[in-house]
């Protein structure tokens, strides 16, 4: 583009390049600009516009990539290849968020009290409703009673709303499965695969959610085992969590009788788009939590959406809790999501 030559023949070349993507890939690319404060350079645009342009030959027509900052409003970068790959948020608010929250298990059940989980449960709430989210949240529940309420939100009319969220904090198991690993216990000791929980919001059981990006958020183990990690050079992450000792931030569930928090089920998905499920831990491996500051996963969530949700879209935030779980205590721990999405999912700030 640069080679273009003058302000104005570039921006009569940005123009001819968007013409070969559509005929509203130029108005959406307008907009776009307007609604991140750049305004003026939209009009500008406008203007150039206006001078009727030298016919390109065909073998001048070539697609280009333009990143225009907008540093002064606080806004996040729009890229001209991608201005129609990001998932709209404009209702408020935005959608539904279900919180699944299990502390308490039956004593039939085996599996231990999950001390730490209320503190992740009272910060997701908080911040999802700073995200503009219609937050219910349904405590120590057995597995029929979680299957209800996911049945219930995924048969809502959800017309008016650009998204859903379902989190689930609980005890998990590994299971046999074909796309999702992993399955989560109601109180009652009963396993729900992962594969079931997402099913009820394809595009082939929730049509009002057909196109909208569906987000699964689950703090459960993966399994029983625990990652010792492995030997890393000088620039890598150090084994010390932040703040305190290995042996006091490494704190399990508690397992009693040989349960440790256990794996999150896997699922097959007949019609996956708009679908992202982010795990706390790999299949097959402890998730860790400690009972003053909740799970390093839900902490770690929290924290990367406070400081970026204004300006980064959901998966490289991800990426950035991955990174930061990594790097903490004795025992090692690594997030990791599986993604369907579409395009690029922003969260609509306040």
């Amino acid at each position: 583009l640069q080679s273009a030559g003058s302000r104005g023949e570039q921006a009569r070349q940005l123009v001819i390049d968007l013409e070969t993507r559509g005929k509203q890939a130029f108005p959406v690319f307008l907009s776009i600009l307007r609604d991140t404060g750049q305004g003026d350079l939209a009009d500008m645009l406008m203007k150039e516009c206006e001078c009727p342009p030298v016919p390109p030959q065909l073998g001048d027509l070539r697609p280009v990539e333009l990143e225009f900052r907008a540093e002064k409003h606080n806004k996040r970068c729009v890229t001209a290849t991608c201005v129609w790959q990001v998932y709209e948020l404009k209702a408020d608010p935005c959608g539904h968020c279900l919180i699944l929250n299990n502390v308490n298990f039956s004593r039939r059940s085996d599996l231990s009290t999950r001390v730490g989980s209320d503190v992740d449960c009272e910060k997701l709430e908080k911040r999802f409703k700073a995200l503009r989210f219609n937050v219910l949240t349904r405590r120590n529940l057995e597995a029929k009673e979680m299957v209800l309420e996911l049945q219930n939100l995924a048969q809502q009319d959800h017309g008016t709303s650009d998204c859903c969220i379902v989190v689930i904090l609980s005890h998990g198991c590994q299971t046999s499965h074909i796309q999702f690993p992993g399955a989560v216990y109601g109180t009652d000791g009963k396993p729900i695969p992962i594969e079931k929980i997402v099913n009820y919001f394809n595009g082939s059981h929730c049509p009002s959610l057909r196109g909208k990006p569906k987000l699964f958020f689950i703090q459960a183990c993966g399994g029983e085992q625990r990652d010792r990690g492995f030997v890393v050079d000088c620039d890598s992450p150090g084994d010390e969590a932040p703040g305190g000792s290995l042996e006091s931030d490494a704190r399990p569930f508690q397992p009693s009788a040989g349960n440790a928090d256990e794996p999150d089920a896997v699922a097959s998905l007949p019609t996956p788009s708009d679908i992202l499920v982010s795990y706390s831990t790999f299949p097959g491996f402890v998730s860790w939590r400690e009972a003053s500051t909740g799970s390093w996963y839900v902490e770690t969530l929290d924290s990367m959406l406070e400081q970026y949700a204004h300006s980064e879209d959901l998966l490289s935030m991800l990426l950035r809790v991955a990174n930061a779980v990594s790097a903490k205590g004795k025992y090692k721990q690594i997030p990791g999501c599986f993604n369907f999405l579409r395009k690029k999912f922003f969260f609509a700030c306040k």
